[in-house]
């Protein structure tokens, strides 16, 4: 047996005001996702806006202090503490902001039988470095992290890295993987900041014609 309590998991800045706790890799849970996002203050964002498809999870958000008001598929959803939010389907857009400070969210999400480990828990980790510029700190969470999952996603974040960092060859490497093994990542790549500095080259990966 465990006991954790959400107060003692040290949270990451990821996205803006958002602050992350990795539940599941802190306790080791295998069988579903399990994470909590905190808000330090009314107004900031406590669930970042997006839509489950590329996993196909169900998802449900509890609310287990303060309030939050979610937006799902433009429908807005007051969530005092104690409300649950389930979103059985995947393509839900969901979003969400604390009515109060320190609100915090758990998000826990899974398939049936089975439960595929999001590469934003690989990958998170990384950006407080990434926004520090401290890329010898960023490669070798990302390094680590697909030493444990081998995920085309942690190679494109790795590739981002690496492409801030001046390494155009590896950069190229990474990102050429990880566009190969998840076509999807493509799109992304055209536009993306960090690749600024590689765009020009010509083994970059084209646009989709068409």
């Amino acid at each position: 047996m465990k006991i954790l309590r959400l107060d003692d998991v040290e949270g990451v800045p990821v996205f803006g005001t958002l602050v992350w706790k990795p539940v599941r890799r802190t306790l080791g849970v295998t069988a579903f996702g399990i994470n909590a996002y905190t808000a330090a203050n009314a107004g900031d964002e406590v669930v970042e806006d997006h839509d489950e498809t590329p996993l196909g999870h169900e998802e449900i958000y509890a609310v287990v202090a303060g309030h939050a008001t979610f937006t799902v598929d433009g429908e807005g959803v007051d969530a005092p503490a104690g409300t649950l939010v389930f979103l059985e389907d995947p393509k839900q857009r969901r979003h969400a902001i604390a009515k109060e400070a320190g609100t915090t969210v758990l998000a826990i999400g899974g398939m049936p039988g089975t439960h595929e480990i999001s590469a934003w828990e690989y990958i998170f980790p990384s950006l407080p470095a990434r926004n520090a510029e401290d890329w010898d700190t960023a490669r070798q969470i990302l390094e680590d992290a697909i030493a444990e999952n081998d995920h085309p996603s942690i190679h494109y974040h790795l590739a981002c890295v690496e492409a801030r960092a001046g390494n155009r060859e590896r950069a190229l490497d990474e990102l050429v993987y990880a566009v190969e093994h998840r076509p999807r990542l493509l799109a992304p790549a055209q536009t993306e900041e960090d690749f600024a500095s590689i765009r020009d080259d010509p083994r970059f990966p084209p646009k989709e014609s068409g």
